[in-house]
């Protein structure tokens, strides 16, 4: 199954690079159309209707279910905070110059940077006032949109999901991980909109502009990886991909 899959990939290269391309561009595509209504203001009444959705309709004040579950709410929404998420990128680029993978150390520190400085700017660009149809469940410092806890937390989470990935074999370990990180950052995002602190809108410009970059990083790690100037995640890795060459090319 193996070498069919890798003869699939060797048969046509070119899908390694169009494929992640064009999630980028769609990603980026969504990003921009929400931005434009965004801008118009046509997103108003869906935003009003679905933060209100998850409120008490008899007291809009207090959110849906018991005040444990707002409580395991502000916990999950702290998972995208800046803080945690630094603490994870710091953890995760001192275990790759422990492993000696620098330059992946240095270049998943970039990609966390860049994805930062990207949100910012976007941020300062609209300058979108927070939602003021009820009282915020959590402290806010910047404007709305996009929402830099959804977009951050799909930059670290998936891109150290993936990271993690391909150093497992297995394929369910891989399914596993690259699902719980995007488990994680959809539940981040929703909690932004059940805490009324973002508009549903901003949270899926957060997503879509965050899973943008993320996938953008790695195609360049990859890409850098199968030059030689980043090191692979798993040893022997291109040794096996250059046995598996040879066979197609004397077979063919």
């Amino acid at each position: 199954m193996r070498l069919l899959l890798w003869r699939w990939r060797w048969r046509w290269p070119e899908l390694r690079i169009v494929v992640p391309f064009a999630a980028v561009a769609a990603a980026l595509w969504v990003f921009g159309w929400l931005a434009g209504e965004v801008v118009e203001g046509d997103t108003t009444r869906f935003d009003r209707h679905l933060l209100l959705a998850l409120r008490n309709p008899a007291d809009p004040s207090d959110p849906l279910g018991p005040l444990w579950f707002e409580q395991m709410a502000r916990d999950i929404t702290a998972l995208g905070s800046v803080s945690v998420l630094t603490l994870v990128t710091v953890a995760a680029v001192v275990y790759l110059a422990m492993a000696r993978r620098r330059a992946a150390a240095l270049l998943v520190s970039l990609c966390v940077g860049g994805g930062w400085a990207l949100t910012e700017v976007l941020k300062g660009m609209f300058d979108r006032p927070r939602p003021d149809l009820v009282p915020h469940g959590t402290m806010v410092f910047t404007s709305s949109f996009p929402s830099s806890h959804a977009a951050m937390s799909a930059v670290v989470y998936l891109t150290l999901g993936a990271l993690l990935a391909r150093m497992e074999p297995g394929r369910a370990t891989k399914l596993f991980l690259m699902g719980a990180s995007l488990v994680l950052t959809l539940l981040v995002g929703v909690s932004r909109v059940y805490l009324a602190v973002h508009w549903p809108s901003d949270v899926v410009a957060g997503w879509t502009v965050g899973a943008a970059w993320a996938v953008l990083c790695w195609t360049v790690m990859r890409a850098l990886q199968r030059r030689g100037r980043v090191e692979t995640d798993k040893e022997g890795e291109g040794s096996l991909e250059g046995a598996g060459g040879a066979e197609v090319e004397g077979r063919d």
